[in-house]
């Protein structure tokens, strides 16, 4: 049966209006040349199906239908008598794809893009996605500043209707900014505004090999937004950037910007006014204001206004209030007149507040640091003040604070804090290292979170070079509901000094003791403890005259019932490692009347962090110690509760505890060491800067510090008759020693780690010093 081509394609394609053969009534429909696409493929695409009557416009036009599948490189229609023959030549299927050149772009983010954009192993090969792809690779290249990046792709056949295509890269260099001029600015030389702009134009002054000269659209469009906002932080409220050209040199490696800008006049502030819902007084509202009347426009002011009145509206329980400063160009034409526009909504309630993240910490010991309560009126103050108590606990890398609006309830919102748990002590047997200690091994347990109750935890058993201690404590932070704490210790404790640099004698000690404290507000609490004694003093032939008169005249053994009391006043912002805040301790212990030695024990301490950037990632942090002990009566003070400084936490790059006046060795000769002091002065200011490549920050600090401290005796300890003593009495601030150094500060995960590098400043002979001090290791 002879079979008869109905046209060419280009005839079908273009709807020929030539003379056309005559319609037919399509009795059935045969699809030849298929190899991977199913028939059905092809019927549900084609807009013809038997019993249809097609004329050639109509077939031209289910033809664009069946090619606009993109699965066919050619389709030709033929009839057999009434039955319709479709002839296609499928296009190929990307068997490989092979991309060569990439490095600014990785792979899979690139394989990524290409599937998506059709353009994947296994698809159909569409010449035109691959030109697109191509235009579009170039495009996000010059994007980046590449204007010589060039994409080549061809297609390799390596098989029946299987086809490779590669794509071959070459990403080119970055081009150069070469010049940037502004054209239009008055008010600021040209200097002055490009010192705005992070992308430079000038790499070869001094430190120029930090310049950002590479160019980018993102670059620039941020540098334009900055140029905005330093003219309308300075008055220029009609200032725009009018144009801007960006040229490239012919071979593609140098670009130049020219910025074309209108500053307009420059306002200063005429009336400030509120207007809407403003929900607490005007005098209280103006006073949150950083905008006055007569000063210069700012919008960072304007930014900054509108934000405290958000916030104080937030903590009356408007967690949705809208706060927009408006400025209008006043009647004069010279000022710029501030409108607050205030609406306060709705006061928002808090229907539920959920932890995501504590695996450990139970929901009872988030919940009880809440200041914000579920069914209470929703303060943003409280919301925020809530997640700073948790992060106070220590027992969090990290707290995050997210509101979520009910759905169809819209005065009420959801809280979610979430936690990232860190370690908060340890359960094992633990080895450690301190160059004032020696090696440290022992077992025990130390926790601030015990099992996850918030309970602190300490039961252990260790021994040094020159201490073995046994103890046991636990405290209980609420030990009722409105967070009085209660806790209770027992410890045994024997201490050779001579091993820790102090001075050659030991003491055995062992007593328990009672401490309860009490809330004043949210930051301030009160500590009152009482405990009891023993302690045995124990001298050798090499012990210093002074501790032998001590124990001569005073007894080898001493029994006391101590009282203490503390007040505290905590706002750091975290528990563990703080970049912001302060912190002051006053504390005082006294051993009460009937005590074998009746002394008093004064001591203060405080800190206070400056974060210098929005991250905390730089800060300076000053801290401060005051001590000093007396005794109530004419008794010697005891020797053995004097201060001590040097050390790590004290004055780093002297050995610890080595300052203070020294001993008097006994007529057999010995080493002169100290016995401390009772005035205690030292204090270290720090620059807290973040460590490079370090993603982790909450947990490692480091820091630049000046140390400075000292002990001091107000009254020398007696010697035997016939012996010259050592001592100077008496406080001379010209006695304080002084280093610089850098300090490392890690929390890992068998515990603190703890070193710095120091060089002492004014250190005299006698002195002990240390380049290098360091301590591993929990300690029970």
């Amino acid at each position: 049966m002879r079979i008869k081509t109905i046209g060419l394609a280009a005839l079908l394609l273009v709807g020929a209006g030539t003379a056309q053969a005559q319609p037919f009534e399509v009795t059935d429909i045969r699809v030849e040349g298929l190899q991977r696409v199913s028939a059905a493929s092809v019927f549900n695409a084609f807009p013809v199906s038997a019993r249809d009557r097609v004329d050639d416009r109509e077939l031209a036009e289910a033809t664009r239908s069946l090619f606009a599948t993109g699965l066919f490189e050619d389709i030709r229609l033929a009839r057999d008598g009434d039955v319709l023959i479709i002839q296609v030549v499928e296009r190929p299927t990307i068997s490989r794809l092979n991309i060569t050149g990439n490095r600014q772009i990785g792979d899979d983010e690139l394989r990524q893009g290409l599937q998506q954009a059709g353009l994947a192993e296994g698809q159909v090969l569409q010449l035109s996605t691959l030109d697109e792809i191509q235009r579009e690779l170039e495009g996000v290249y010059q994007g980046q500043g590449r204007y010589s990046a060039t994409i080549d792709t061809s297609v390799e056949e390596v098989g029946e209707g299987r086809v490779q295509v590669n794509i071959e890269i070459n990403e080119g260099a970055v081009a150069r900014i070469r010049q940037i001029n502004i054209v239009g600015n008055r008010a600021f030389d040209d200097d002055t505004l490009r010192d705005v702009f992070e992308l430079n134009d000038r790499p070869g002054r001094i430190f120029g090999w930090f310049s950002r000269d590479e160019y980018s659209r993102e670059a620039l469009a941020g540098d334009l937004e900055r140029l905005r906002s330093f003219y309308l932080d300075r008055g220029y409220v009609n200032f725009n950037v009018d144009s801007t050209q960006v040229s490239i040199s012919p071979d593609k490696s140098q670009i130049f910007i020219t910025v074309n800008v209108v500053e307009g006049r420059q306002y200063r502030i005429g009336d400030v006014r509120f207007a809407g819902d403003l929900q607490i007084g005007e005098r209280e509202a103006r006073e949150l204001l950083a905008v006055e009347q007569g000063e210069v426009f700012s919008r960072s002011d304007v930014t900054a206004s509108s934000e405290a009145l958000r916030s104080r509206l937030g903590a009356e329980g408007f967690a949705f209030a809208s706060v927009d400063g408006i400025p209008e160009i006043g009647a004069d034409g010279e000022t710029v007149d501030l409108i607050f526009r205030v609406d306060a909504g709705r006061r928002a309630y808090v229907r539920r507040i959920d932890f995501i993240g504590n695996t450990t910490t139970q929901d009872e010991v988030l919940r009880r640091e809440m200041i914000q309560l579920e069914g209470a009126p929703a303060s943003t103050e409280s919301i925020s003040q809530s997640r700073q108590r948790l992060e106070r606990l220590g027992f969090f890398r990290q707290v995050d604070v997210e509101t979520q609006p009910v759905a169809g309830e819209p005065d009420k919102l959801d809280v979610t804090y979430t936690v990232e748990e860190q370690p908060s002590g340890s359960i094992s047997a633990s080895v450690g290292f301190s160059q004032s200690a020696g090696v440290i091994y022992g077992v025990g347990l130390s926790q601030n979170n015990f099992l996850g109750t918030g309970n602190r935890v300490n039961i252990g058993a260790q021994r040094s070079d020159t201490f073995t201690s046994v103890n046991f404590g636990f405290t209980d932070p609420y030990w009722t509901l409105d967070g009085i704490s209660r806790g209770y210790n027992l410890y045994y404790r024997e201490t050779d000094f001579e091993d820790s640099d102090i001075s050659t004698y030991s003491t055995d000690a062992y007593g328990a003791g009672i401490n309860f404290g009490y809330p004043i507000n949210e930051i301030t609490r009160l500590n009152f403890g009482t405990a009891v004694e023993d302690l045995t003093i124990k001298t050798f032939r090499d012990t210093a005259q002074e501790i032998n008169q001590y124990v001569e005249d005073q007894g080898a053994d001493a029994q006391a019932l101590k009282l203490t009391a503390s007040w505290t006043r905590n706002n750091l912002n975290r528990g563990i490692m703080p970049t912001a805040g302060n912190y002051q301790r006053l504390s005082l212990e006294t051993a009460v009347p009937g005590s074998d030695a009746e002394y008093y024990k004064l001591r203060g301490q405080a800190r206070q962090l400056f974060p210098l950037d929005d991250n905390h990632d730089w800060a300076l942090k000053f801290s401060g110690e005051l001590g000093f002990a007396d005794v109530v009566g004419n008794d010697p003070y005891p020797f053995y509760e004097n201060f001590f400084a040097g050390g790590l936490g004290s004055v780093r790059g002297f050995t610890a505890n080595t300052l203070g006046q020294p001993t008097t060795p006994p007529p057999g000769g010995g080493r002169d060491r100290t016995l401390g002091g009772n005035v205690l002065v030292q204090g270290s200011a720090e620059l807290l800067f973040p460590m490079p490549f370090i993603e982790d920050r909450r947990s490692l600090q480091t820091s630049l510090f000046l140390d400075a401290g000292n002990t001091f005796l107000t009254d020398c300890y007696d010697v035997p008759e016939g012996t010259t003593s050592n001592c100077s009495s008496g406080v001379d601030l010209g006695d304080l020693r002084y280093s610089v150094g850098i300090g490392l500060s890690w929390l890992t995960p068998v515990g603190p780690l703890t070193f710095s590098v120091a060089e002492p400043l004014n250190d005299e002979s006698g002195d002990d010093t240390q380049f290098f001090q360091f301590s591993l290791g929990q300690t029970f």
